[in-house]
């Protein structure tokens, strides 16, 4: 082994090492304000557990709080009362079994089967189930507490009423941060549609393969995308101190909506780009076309926040519509590539303000 080669090793290790330290500190300070959470209504459920029901050991109280919040970022009002509900049935049902069957190891396999097909039949959500299902066993293997094995249904109660408040009023204020999944998004969007810019300007089938393969990743951002605005506005919607938000977020709701069609367009667009670009032929009036959809996915990223990029990528998605006319160029393939175009200039347009009758006189005809 050659000094240079070990040196070239413990050089990857150390940057390997670094990019881990780096990736584990981001989820760190990702997580703070779910932790924050976490613990202010855990803490609350205990004392009020033990201070207001007299309970010894409010486990019950404080799993509850913990499991129903959790950690992840689409955390709604919605979710955290799901859960609380599966993991209240599932104490229940254990308890009225625990006084007809007693406890054993067959009566925990009787009360685990019963809870899950109950929890089943009144949920089709999978987690739903098996909160019931940990919360039962609580039930059915530990001691009953002193006020008898119902007092952890009121554990359960105060655990699940604490979630709620502490949802409302102690929201995880990054879900208003700039989400990272929009400007990803974007940027592949961007990768792609240059991609196909430069496969139609020079015939290279490589750049077209390469943008398909960055359209194909869109979905997983979107998808991300979408769970965290949809847990911001659920939040926002019970909480007092995001109420001046809602604006904010029903204008990202919009910006959500275009954008999921317009990564449809440009994923059909480049799956019609990587056929044409396989004949090796320059076809300069597409890249064209396609450049000029580069600069209008770029504004579009920007029209939330800013008037005047808003103003901008109207005026180019009506130059865009303008010019999609099929009669621009020979041929059927080529032609499909302009009618692809056609919807991605007329949704922007609608979604920045054209009337849609407006949007659509400004496509040539077909």
């Amino acid at each position: 082994m050659s000094a240079s080669g070990e040196r070239m090793r413990r050089l990857e290790r150390r940057i390997r090492l670094r990019m881990d330290a780096r990736t584990a500190l981001d989820r760190v300070l990702t997580s703070l304000p779910a932790v924050v959470q976490i613990v202010v209504a855990a803490t609350a459920a205990y004392l009020l557990a033990r201070g207001v029901l007299g309970h010894e050991l409010p486990l019950v109280a404080v799993t509850v709080t913990i499991v129903s919040l959790g950690l992840a970022r689409d955390t709604t009002p919605r979710r955290v009362a799901e859960t609380v509900i599966g993991m209240n049935i599932g104490i229940a049902v254990a308890a009225l079994l625990v006084q007809a069957i007693g406890r054993g190891a067959w009566q925990i396999a009787v009360i685990l089967a019963v809870t899950l097909v109950v929890a089943r039949a009144l949920s089709p959500s999978a987690p739903f189930a098996i909160a019931a299902g940990v919360q039962s066993m609580l039930v059915a293997v530990l001691p009953a507490p002193d006020g008898g094995v119902f007092a952890r249904s009121l554990d359960g109660l105060i655990g699940g009423a604490v979630a709620l408040l502490v949802t409302a009023l102690i929201p995880r204020f990054d879900l208003l941060r700039p989400r990272r999944e929009i400007a990803d998004l974007y940027s592949l969007l961007d990768q792609a549609t240059a991609g196909m810019r430069d496969a139609l300007a020079t015939g290279d089938a490589a750049a077209a393969d390469l943008a398909l393969a960055r359209s194909r990743r869109t979905q997983a951002l979107l998808d991300e995308w979408a769970r965290a605005l949809e847990s911001a506005r659920g939040v926002a919607r019970v909480s007092p101190w995001l109420r001046r938000q809602r604006g904010l977020l029903a204008a990202e709701a919009r910006l959500l909506a275009v954008t999921d069609l317009a990564t449809r367009h440009v994923r059909a667009l480049a799956r019609r780009v990587e056929v044409l670009a396989r004949d090796g032929a320059p076809r300069p009036v597409l890249a064209d076309l396609l450049d000029t959809a580069g600069e209008l996915l770029r504004l579009l990223a920007r029209s939330r926040d800013d008037d005047a990029a808003r103003y901008a990528a109207r005026a180019v998605a009506a130059g865009l519509a303008a010019r999609c006319a099929p009669t621009a160029v020979d041929g059927v393939g080529d032609q499909v590539v302009i009618v692809l175009l056609r919807p991605l200039a007329f949704d922007v347009l609608v979604h920045l303000g054209t009337p849609p009758d407006e949007a659509r006189a400004l496509l040539p005809p077909l």
